[in-house]
């Protein structure tokens, strides 16, 4: 076994998720190869040069669920060349079954990424005891990568217990954890994991979760990063630098600026369209060009989408003001 590539003592700072750009037409199902390589190289190299201290991708928005496999394997070593060791990459290899994540993950790591981000297989609901166990096979077939959890409780029918996650903390290669739906479970889960695994929630209630455990929850993901990052790079600097006070307010412009997106405050029904409206707000704010969804995640009700387009405009407008005061030689600063 080698030495890992992503460790938890490394999990620390913004980890901003991008989508995987898209052609036009991609929305078409007879598109074979809808992966648009200039944009992805360029939007890394733009996130990256803002100061975000981790790359992210081919989950939920990513849109695992509908590349082919050599489109998600293009654009992994795209990801992981045009990175080329600035900051970790972590790529999603999550399919309906153990085998096949097994080979995507070996694939993956021979391509060069860092770590996995990994849900876990979801047409039937995993119980506790096979969820841990699918999470230690993947970790025992490529020791060398580090597991990002993800802890999505719609896409993978139930939220990972408190339980599963003190034996998931016995697993070395598992590192992290995306912990999208921040609550009271939260605080449990912490202290299950007892600093081995960092538990990552979203960038506006980071401040939050940071109270609770300032030595150990200290990164966040983020998916609105792909708007503008300046203003998520801008909250990591204070948090991690001790003025909490300065974050909290940064904290309170991502929310803010996030209003609306969740269709009626449903996170539920928010993730019915999720693929769509995160691409809908990424290609509105205009920093990454997003491209249109691949099926069959391509209709969005109208409503829905505007709620989208809303927040799009006040995360460009909030990014826009970050980019106004910190000097660009100081952006890419970690």
């Amino acid at each position: 076994m080698g030495a890992l590539r992503l460790t938890a003592d490394a999990v620390r700072g913004v980890f901003a998720i991008m989508p995987t750009p898209a052609l036009d037409g991609a929305d078409d199902p007879a598109m074979a190869d809808t992966l648009d390589r200039a944009e992805t190289e360029r939007a890394v190299n733009a996130l990256i040069a803002d100061g975000v201290h981790a790359i992210m991708s081919t989950g939920t928005f990513g849109e695992c669920a509908t590349l082919t496999w050599a489109e998600l394997r293009d654009f992994a070593e795209i990801l992981v060349s045009t990175a080329a060791g600035r900051v970790p990459v972590l790529v999603g290899a999550t399919t309906l079954n153990t085998r096949d994540t097994i080979a995507r993950a070996r694939a993956l790591r021979d391509l060069g990424v860092d770590g996995l981000l990994l849900g876990r297989p979801m047409w039937a609901q995993c119980d506790e005891e096979n969820l841990v166990a699918y999470y230690r096979a993947v970790a025992e077939a490529v020791p060398e990568l580090g597991i990002m959890v993800y802890d999505n409780p719609e896409a993978f029918k139930g939220k990972i217990s408190t339980e599963a996650y003190a034996a998931l903390a016995g697993i070395p290669q598992v590192v992290a954890a995306k912990y999208p739906v921040f609550g009271p479970q939260f605080e449990a889960d912490l202290n299950a994991v007892a600093g081995r695994v960092r538990l990552l929630p979203v960038d506006r209630d980071w401040c939050t979760a940071y109270e609770l455990g300032p030595t150990d929850v200290v990164a966040c993901w983020s998916g609105s990063a792909s708007c503008g990052p300046l203003p998520h790079v801008e909250l990591s600097r204070r948090l991690l630098g001790g003025d909490v006070a300065g974050a909290r307010a940064i904290a309170g412009e991502l929310g803010a600026a996030s209003a609306g997106f969740f269709p009626e405050g449903s996170f539920a029904l928010f993730s019915r369209y999720n693929i769509q409206l995160e691409k809908i707000r990424i290609n509105a704010a205009g920093y990454i060009k997003a491209g249109p969804c691949r099926p069959p995640y391509v209709h969005c009700p109208e409503e829905y989408a505007a709620g989208a387009r809303a927040s799009a405009r006040r995360f460009a407008e909030l990014d826009a003001a970050y980019r106004a005061r910190v000097p660009a030689a100081a952006r890419g600063q970690r």
